[in-house]
């Protein structure tokens, strides 16, 4: 019996993999499991060498490890992508986004505004400077643990404003999500997948890595708040 198939992914895709894996299980007996957790966890754990057959992460971080030799040559494609949205306090009132003004006036009247570790979070700090509010914002940034929502930090009152991808904000309970950011202040993060160069089994990590870009993939990808890149 062959091998169940293994990968690594941060957890803006935690639950779409999750939910892809269990059909790749039922539907063609493909036995595959992901272990997610924070971005910046998981890299660290490839370049110490774990043993794994896949990798699904944001671009940036994917071409960095291709670069250090870590991704079997010719694998890595692009998979889905991810908006960044804003979210409040289920309750609370939804501020306008229709604008960058809107978003502005947003920011400045959060009292604590958490955002998340990876792309998405560094992502926000730069837009912030962008806006000419990183002075003024900066004591009220909380970036949330790595591997932890940071809408969790509204649930537990300790922000009222958070910034992250739709698909780990979505589902949250106690959060609302507000909507994407407006015009040119939108933020977005390709997740690529590839077969690491630790994999034993190549080819047929590389065929699973076809599954998770196919056209019944991509409509899964859609319901968790992403779309095909």
């Amino acid at each position: 019996m062959d091998r169940e198939i293994t990968g690594l992914s941060s957890m803006a895709t935690r639950q779409l993999l999750a939910e892809l894996c269990g059909r790749l299980r039922s539907d063609r007996g493909t036995a595959v499991r992901f272990e997610s957790a924070g971005g910046v966890e998981v890299v660290r754990r490839v370049r110490e060498g774990a043993a794994a057959d896949l990798l699904v992460l944001s671009e940036d971080a994917l071409a960095a490890l291709e670069r250090e030799g870590h991704l079997a040559a010719g694998t890595l494609r692009p998979l889905w992508v991810s908006q960044v949205v804003a979210a409040v306090p289920n309750g609370s009132p939804a501020p306008a986004l229709d604008s960058a003004a809107d978003l502005r006036a947003a920011l400045l009247a959060a009292r604590r505004i958490a955002y998340s570790t990876g792309p998405s979070g560094t992502a926000l700090v730069d837009l912030t400077a962008r806006l000419g509010l990183a002075d003024v914002l900066a004591p009220r940034l909380v970036q949330a643990p790595p591997g932890v929502p940071a809408g969790s930090l509204l649930a537990s009152g300790a922000a009222d404003l958070a910034f992250q991808q739709h698909s780990e904000l979505m589902d949250l309970p106690g959060v609302t999500v507000v909507g994407p950011l407006p015009g040119d202040t939108a933020i977005s993060t390709t997740f690529s997948g590839a077969v690491l160069t630790a994999s034993t089994e190549p080819a047929r990590a590389a065929r699973v890595l076809g599954l998770l870009g196919s056209d019944e993939a991509s409509a899964a990808a859609r319901a968790k708040g992403m779309r095909p890149a």
